[in-house]
């Protein structure tokens, strides 16, 4: 028998801080950043993680994360599901006990996900200038242990929003977060049109660029 190949992947960087966005803010972290993403949201804070990194086996990722000491992981990118073995990895951590999750652009399929990550999905607003690479199939496989994160660039998108929660009933699926992109929208607005609206969500700033502002490795 053909021994199988180790699994590999592409990875930016591995490091250890507080969550800054999802319902786990504020949680020691480790964060997985792997390398790639298919798209190119004008807003974006990660496009260091769009090319290079270095290509490393699963068992080398796993002990880095492990020598860390923290509960929770958070595989991010980029966009990680771009590299099929992303799949394993993820269940490799959920199988090593650590609480798991995904941070995901929402214009791949997510349905392969292990159940036991919590898929922390966008949905892309027009502000973006990727809304159009949107996967609404995606929304069946989405739990109560699931996010979904709408970054709000405009007024415009704000309304985008506010059409595609009432239109898919995304509050009853799982929790939905609204954030307002970074020097674009004022985060007193958008809390004030949230609580106008009685919308069924939860607003988040990105905690870690209010403690540290824009670098890598937090």
């Amino acid at each position: 028998m053909t021994p199988s190949r180790p699994i590999r992947l592409r990875i930016s960087e591995i490091f250890h801080s507080l969550q800054g966005e999802s319902t786990r803010v504020g949680l020691p972290t480790v964060f997985v950043r792997l390398t790639g993403c298919p798209l190119r949201c004008v807003w974006c804070d990660t496009e260091y993680a769009f090319t290079g990194g270095q290509m490393r086996q699963l068992d080398d990722i796993l002990a880095e994360v492990a020598s860390h000491g923290a509960h929770h992981v958070c595989v991010t990118g980029g966009e990680p599901l771009a590299q099929k073995p992303c799949l394993d990895l993820l269940r490799a951590l959920c199988d090593a006990g650590y609480s798991v999750s995904l941070e995901t652009s929402g214009a791949l399929d997510v349905s392969e996900v292990d159940p036991r990550v919590s898929r922390i999905m966008d949905l892309k607003a027009p502000g973006s200038g990727e809304a159009d690479k949107n996967l609404w199939s995606n929304l069946v496989h989405l739990g109560r242990n699931d996010e979904i994160k709408i970054i709000i660039a405009s007024a415009e998108d704000y309304a985008w929003a506010c059409d595609a929660i009432r239109e898919h009933a995304l509050g009853e699926r799982c929790t939905v977060l609204l954030s307002p992109a970074a020097g674009q929208v004022d985060p007193q607005a958008l809390a004030a049109w949230i609580l106008r609206d009685r919308l069924p969500v939860r607003m988040q700033l990105q905690m870690h660029r209010i403690i540290w502002g824009e670098r890598t490795g937090v």
